[in-house]
């Protein structure tokens, strides 16, 4: 049993992994990702494998494997705290190098690993923020890597298309504080051409989950 109190988001927000823990207590309005095969019990609800949702002031029933992100509905001024964001995270380009990033509003914080689990947020500053459509997850050569996104502040929509042009959408979803979307990869880790596209500013977590054999990039 543990709780393990993660830095990579401070001081923005409190991140922490919970691991076998039979009840957690939360304080407050509080993002809870299940990343367990097994369901969280809230009250009478189950929370499922990659589901997220917000509560408060509530205790977690069978907490196998989870994050949770505190203080993210703290902020009074959403553009007072993507400006302190941008004065401390580095663009996505300045970091990662990838063409399609070049020039755009997109910043990140530091990444962290814990095992084969990867979490870096994410600030998108324009609408639209047109960060690129793409399928491969270059770092991580082994089949079976899998990763969603959970909203953290703002609004969002996470498009999948047939092919390496937005006209070719097929499927959009809606993101909100709290949203986690449905997995897109297939059982060999397959994604199609996808991107997220704000409705407003935002900020957002990506979750990657490396398969076996595979080591987390230096």
């Amino acid at each position: 049993m543990s709780i393990q109190t993660l830095e990579f988001a401070e001081p923005f927000f409190t991140v922490r992994l919970i691991t076998d823990e039979t009840h957690h207590l939360v304080r407050g309005k509080t993002i809870v990702l299940n990343l367990s095969d097994d369901p969280i019990r809230i009250r009478e609800q189950k929370l499922a494998h990659l589901q997220s949702v917000v509560v408060a002031d509530v205790e977690l029933e069978d907490v196998a494997h989870a994050v949770v992100i505190e203080r993210f509905a703290d902020h009074a001024d959403d553009d007072e705290l993507f400006t302190k964001v941008k004065e401390i995270w580095p663009s996505a380009f300045e970091v990662r190098q990838e063409e399609r990033l070049r020039g755009v509003s997109h910043y990140m914080s530091p990444k962290v690993w814990i095992g084969n689990l990867g979490l870096t947020m994410y600030h998108s500053g324009s609408v639209p923020l047109k960060v690129g459509l793409h399928q491969d997850h270059a770092f991580c050569p082994v089949p079976g890597f899998r990763e969603v996104h959970t909203q953290i502040v703002g609004f969002g929509v996470m498009q999948q298309c047939r092919e390496k042009d937005v006209s070719t959408l097929y499927l959009e979803e809606p993101m909100a504080p709290g949203t986690t979307h449905r997995p897109m990869y297939d059982e060999h880790g397959n994604y199609p051409w996808h991107q997220f596209e704000t409705i407003t500013p935002s900020i957002f977590m990506a979750v990657e989950m490396l398969p076996e054999g595979a080591t987390p990039p230096a």
